[in-house]
């Protein structure tokens, strides 16, 4: 009988822990908390002016709070499971020198059910780590046209159903129309838009599931003034959210 009991006890203690392993949504009275992450880019991504502006369209929802980081290594560190969810805002071309804890950070923080939310140039990072298509569900292809000219487009909203998107009419924007994005891995496309150059239909806005995680992507955002697009703005704030696990 104490055989039996013994194993009871210690079945229960490893579902326990497995329970626990995972992430719950933030209480409905605290604040999402959001890392942007953010540092290094293309050279003609202002990265220093985007992230504030990312930053200050989010916090036009009270209930999204955001911190600012600019150094990569900080994804190694065990503080961003304090966070709800990583925004990434970057493209790096160095492979970061704690790349391994990076990489296993970044994976283990969405499998246990935290949020993700890739923007613009992101879907370029960690060219050396194959298993970045897996989180980001599509990634840049050098092999393909980057994007269009920068310019206005109207972005077209394809499943009004979806909590980011829900309530979120079509919207214009001037900003790149990225052509660029590769990989076969299954995602929802929420928004898309239109070449000029070879009248195609692009994904603006998709999202996928990563272990217990949501990831939320987008490829807009070039400058501020895209940024603060009316439209983008939404978006983003659903998008964080969302990945959070709280209805927007």
């Amino acid at each position: 009988m104490k055989g039996i009991r013994y194993r009871r006890l210690a079945a229960v203690a490893v579902i326990a822990a497995c329970i626990l392993s995972y992430r719950s949504a933030p209480a409905e009275d605290k604040a999402v908390r959001v890392l942007l992450v953010t540092g290094v880019d293309y050279q003609g991504h202002p990265w220093k002016e985007t992230a504030p502006a990312v930053r200050a369209v989010l916090e036009k929802d009270s209930r999204l709070e955001v911190r600012i980081v600019d150094d990569l290594e900080f994804l190694a560190s065990e503080v961003i499971f304090d966070y709800d969810v990583l925004l990434l805002h970057f493209k790096n071309y160095d492979v970061p020198k704690r790349s391994e804890k990076v990489q296993e950070n970044l994976v283990r923080f969405a499998q246990e059910g935290g949020g993700v939310v890739l923007f613009h140039f992101a879907c370029g990072a960690f060219e050396q780590w194959p298993g970045y298509l897996d989180l980001a569900g599509r990634v840049w292809d050098k092999a393909k046209r980057a994007h269009d000219p920068r310019g206005p487009f109207t972005v077209k909203v394809v499943d009004h159903e979806h909590p980011v998107t829900r309530g979120l009419g079509d919207f214009e924007i001037e900003d790149e129309l990225y052509t660029c994005l590769g990989g076969d891995r299954p995602i929802h496309v929420l928004a898309t838009a239109r070449s000029k150059v070879d009248g195609q239909d692009y994904p603006m806005a998709f999202v996928h599931q990563f272990g217990e995680g949501k990831v939320f992507h987008t490829v807009m955002g070039h400058d501020v003034k895209a940024v603060g697009a009316a439209g983008l703005d939404r978006l983003l704030q659903n998008a964080c959210l969302w990945t959070a696990g709280r209805l927007p």
